[in-house]
């Protein structure tokens, strides 16, 4: 592979994509088992849940590759394999057994907040490199999961 000069260091960039690896394998797990609930959901909320699963998945299927196409950017391989993603993932796959649409819901709450914090933990080090495109895209990141995880909660509340 040819050096790359961005303007990061070596060191940094490493680090950053370590970071993002991380990132990335949250997104794609939380994917996995909102497109697991999609499929699974029964009961009352069916119709709107399903409905929801379905444009939540959506944007977490668009987010993976501007995730993993940043690493590449940054000169590093992005993980791409399922025991890549059980190794770096901060959250749990999907229960085997699909739980009911009110665990669903707290599940995939959880799961947002969680990788809400993995790109939130990623800051201090962009900033010291001043990497403002992970910067940029780390806090799209953050919107989306902070809305998404608070409307799910909002959900729970009786």
């Amino acid at each position: 592979m040819t050096t790359v000069n961005i303007g990061i260091s070596a060191e940094h960039r490493e680090a950053i994509s370590q970071g993002l690896g991380r990132l990335l394998a949250d997104t794609y797990t939380l994917y996995l088992t909102t497109h697991n609930f999609h499929w699974n959901i029964t009961g009352p909320m069916f119709n709107s849940l399903h409905a929801m699963f379905m444009t939540q998945y959506t944007e977490l299927w668009n987010a993976v590759d501007p995730i993993a196409e940043r690493i590449r950017s940054l000169g590093h391989v992005a993980p791409g394999s399922y025991a890549q993603f059980a190794k770096l993932a901060s959250l749990p796959d999907a229960p085997q057994v699909p739980p009911k649409a009110t665990e669903m819901i707290r599940i995939l709450a959880d799961g947002h907040e969680a990788t809400a914090r993995t790109a939130r933990s990623l800051f201090k080090l962009v900033e010291e490199a001043s990497d403002e495109p992970t910067a940029d895209l780390l806090t799209q990141r953050l919107a989306i999961h902070e809305q998404t995880a608070w409307m799910l909660r909002a959900l729970l509340e009786e």
